[in-house]
């Protein structure tokens, strides 16, 4: 085999190889041979027939097996000896004249072709990430939550009573049950319309504006009810607009009061309402606390984005941006449209994600040298636990969740993947300098929005 090293631009890694036509033909003559020892072929004694003859039938389709076999050894060889890290699989450039192939097929000329390697970036960490410095928000877990908490179970157990008494109101907390018709710009739209439907006034279950304007209602009422639907309604050819429902209140019935005692604690499976109360405390912390670190990581990866910059292999940018841009085209589909892209165009939505993409490439490559260099490992065990928890996911198909990931290299990667980077963003807040910074609790759950790194 003669390799020779063609072109050598940005990432890409260019070579030519030769496949001596001797080395073939020897290669299909072994074959042949292990075949006639085997082969029934009318007209010959087993083991007999001429590998003339054997090369007539079996010829081509063997050397066809032969030159894959030999091409995959040779770029693998390559990547070798020449220390190559690998982005994708190669390109190949392989012969197209059909003289060509038939001389390549028959082992009577060398075979030739071309195959360029997109390889990873040199990412330098350097020897330390220690002079970088993050805040992680943090929040008390207050009395407040906890009893907030505590009524939000005590409202799960709740029952209501009919209101008798002729005239009664609806407030907040009854529940009214209604018939309703809605319109936009005077037509009705799908969705916008149900009888005898259960509203407990204040809980917000509808847009906004909705059960507010039936408190006072009484049975047998009719209203108009005007409202508007928010700018980041999940439906959105109906975000923003203007609506108007016809509505009837059908029946309207007060809350029992659900006492928060030892009786309820009872309910849910605790001996006293002190320990339900710790429970719940409990719970309450560990979502502050996974908050915390959720927004700790995202500031390492800022800083990470920040400091480093370097060439990326366009095909892993192009595979991401398309999964995100197939994820949009599927929001779209269900009619699922952030309000802040409306007034894009598709080619600033393109260059935007096209930002995230790269983003997250580069951020990729960045874990993983970190993590190599810190010999971070994701153990069997690991792995086995996550496809458990997904398997749980899935009640009634939990075998063939398990054999599916089990038997699926591709999909376990998947869930090795974020586990690698947890591991690797616990080292790293190990390493560089954290401080706690006080936020409320509505500032430690504020959404940040993924964002496109600025041009440089």
């Amino acid at each position: 085999m003669q390799v020779t090293q063609t072109s050598a631009e940005g990432l890409n890694r260019e070579f030519k190889v030769v496949l001596p036509a001797a080395d073939l033909a020897a290669q299909l003559e072994t074959e042949l041979v292990g075949i006639r020892a085997k082969a029934q072929i009318k007209g010959f004694r087993p083991g007999k027939a001429p590998l003339s003859h054997l090369r007539k039938i079996y010829g081509k389709s063997v050397m066809a097996d032969l030159l894959q076999k030999a091409i995959n050894d040779a770029n693998r060889q390559i990547v070798d000896e020449n220390k190559l890290r690998v982005a994708i699989e190669p390109k190949l450039d392989l012969p197209t004249e059909q003289e060509e192939i038939e001389k390549a097929l028959e082992a009577a000329g060398d075979f030739v072709y071309s195959v360029t390697f997109e390889t990873l970036p040199a990412v330098v960490i350097g020897s330390s990430l220690d002079d970088i410095s993050v805040e992680r928000p943090v929040a008390a877990v207050t009395d407040e939550d906890v009893e907030k908490a505590l009524r939000q179970f005590a409202d799960r157990l709740r029952e209501f009573e009919p209101k008798t008494e002729e005239g009664a109101k609806a407030e907040t907390g009854d529940k009214v049950t209604i018939d309703f018709a809605g319109r936009i710009d005077g037509e009705a739209f799908e969705g916008g319309g149900g009888s005898d439907l259960d509203v407990v006034l204040g809980s917000a279950s509808f847009i906004p504006g909705f059960e507010e304007q039936l408190e006072g209602a009484t049975v047998g009422e009719h209203r108009l009810v005007k409202t508007r639907f928010p700018d980041n309604y999940g439906v959105a050819k109906y975000a923003g607009k203007d609506v108007e429902f016809d509505v009837t209140v059908k029946a309207v019935a007060g809350a029992k009061p659900v006492e928060i005692d030892e009786e309820l604690a009872k309910k849910y499976g605790f001996e006293t309402l002190d320990a339900f109360r710790t429970a719940i405390r409990g719970n309450i912390e560990a979502d502050f606390d996974k908050a915390s670190r959720d927004k700790l990581k995202l500031a390492l990866l800022d800083a990470l984005d920040a400091r480093f910059k370097f060439d990326l292999p366009p095909s892993l940018v192009d595979r991401e941006f398309e999964g995100i841009w197939r994820e949009l085209e599927a929001q779209r589909q269900q009619g699922v449209v952030a309000p802040e892209e409306e007034s894009k165009s598709d080619e600033e939505l393109r260059a935007e994600y096209r930002g995230i993409a790269e983003r997250r490439v580069r951020l990729g490559l960045v874990l993983a040298e970190i993590g190599q260099n810190a010999g971070v490992q994701v153990e069997e065990k690991d792995l086995t636990d996550a496809v458990i928890e997904r398997a749980r996911q899935f009640p009634g198909q939990e075998r063939q969740v398990w054999d599916f990931y089990r038997n699926n290299e591709a999909a376990l990667a998947q869930l090795r993947a974020p586990i690698y980077e947890a591991r690797v963003v616990a080292h790293l807040s190990n390493i560089v300098k954290v401080s706690d910074k006080t936020v409320t609790r509505e500032e430690l759950f504020a959404v940040e929005e993924e964002t496109a790194p600025e041009a440089a």
